[in-house]
């Protein structure tokens, strides 16, 4: 009876373990064909870059144009003379959000750019509708979250780790303890990322930092988010971070008259007020729009998937080599700036929906 229990057992066990081998192999063949088998490239691809709003006053923008352009180029110039060079255009679509979504169905409808490239958290959502009218169309959306949609591919960065170390560099440096966030409007990530993890970073450096948020309305104001720093300054802040377009402008001139602190976000922005810029949590936007147009060319794509990418990935970084953050930051609180930077790098320290963990 013992016997043959075991010998039940054994057989199950032995048809288990044959399964994971078969879809083991299943994978790696898998894996081979699509390492194997060359993609075919899209010469003579028409690429669209949709910026929602102006390069002028956003450099996060101007660095998708440009990353799209340099893998364009970079590709046309490993072209032979029978090979069909790829193109691009670039449409800007302005500060008013409302008209994103007729903008883009408008750039879709023309079918003639192979796929659309362009970067805000909002736009998958505006280009679903679109596949129902134009289900060919392909897109890319950096810094966006979206899965399952068959033309549409996206890219995030981890804004966990960039808003926490702006929040964190900002606890460091504000004597009296009292630090904001100036932002264009609310919308999911700013509520759910960038303003929880900016006040985690702030209160990681000192528990009793006091977190203000304020909002401009729109993404061009410079005379509005001139007043909304004073009225913060009055009140004792003493390090700021905007994330507000052209707005940032007018905070960064009443920061610079009165001896306050900017934090800045997304790209270097040391040079923006030297003196008064304290830290840059940057993202490769650049980088990474490079990487995927170049990717598009060869003939990948990736349907329906979504990744994210952070420190660890080189695509999200806090600057520490430039030489007016060294002569802006006291030597000890860049110290442990770099030491917990460095953990975040290696994978010691997690930053991300969680929260901040400990490997």
């Amino acid at each position: 009876m013992h016997q043959g229990v075991l010998t039940i057992v054994l057989y199950k066990t032995i048809i288990l373990y044959m399964k994971k081998i078969i879809l083991s192999l299943i994978s790696l063949l898998s894996l081979f064909m699509l390492v194997s088998c060359p993609a075919k490239k899209n010469y003579g691809a028409s690429i669209a870059v949709f910026i929602p709003g102006v390069m002028a006053n956003s450099p996060t923008y101007a660095l998708l144009d440009k990353g799209v352009r340099n893998a364009v180029e970079e590709f046309n110039a490993n072209c032979s003379k029978e090979e069909k060079k790829a193109t691009v255009y670039t449409m800007e679509a302005g500060t008013n959000q409302a008209e994103w979504g007729a903008k883009l169905t408008a750039l879709a409808a023309q079918q003639k750019y192979d796929v659309i490239i362009s970067s805000n958290s909002s736009l998958p959502e505006l280009a679903v509708p679109i596949l129902e009218m134009y289900p060919k169309q392909k897109f890319i959306f950096l810094d966006a979250e979206l899965e399952g949609i068959h033309n549409i591919s996206t890219a995030s960065y981890n804004q966990y780790e960039q808003a926490f170390f702006a929040g964190y560099s900002s606890g460091l440096m504000s004597k009296n303890h009292k630090v904001a966030i100036v932002a264009a409007q609310e919308y999911p990530v700013m509520n759910n990322v960038i303003m929880p993890y900016f006040a985690l970073g702030a209160k990681t450096a000192y528990e009793d930092t006091q977190v203000d948020f304020r909002i401009v309305g729109n993404w061009y104001d410079a005379n509005q988010g001139a007043l909304l720093a004073d009225a913060l300054i009055k009140n004792g802040t003493d390090v700021i971070l905007p994330i507000c377009g052209g707005a940032a402008q007018g905070v960064i001139n009443s920061a610079v008259n009165s001896g306050t602190y900017i934090a800045w976000f997304d790209n270097n922005g040391f040079a923006y007020a030297p003196g008064t810029v304290i830290s840059s949590s940057t993202m490769n936007q650049e980088e990474l729009a490079m990487e995927y147009t170049m990717d598009y060319l060869r003939g990948f794509f990736w349907h329906g998937k979504s990744h994210q990418f952070g420190m660890k990935d080189g695509m999200v970084d806090f600057i520490q080599n430039d030489p007016l953050y060294i002569s802006t930051v006291p030597a000890d609180v860049r110290e442990k700036l770099f030491v917990l930077v460095d953990q975040v790098k290696r994978g010691e320290v997690i930053i991300n929906e969680k929260g901040i963990s400990k490997k």
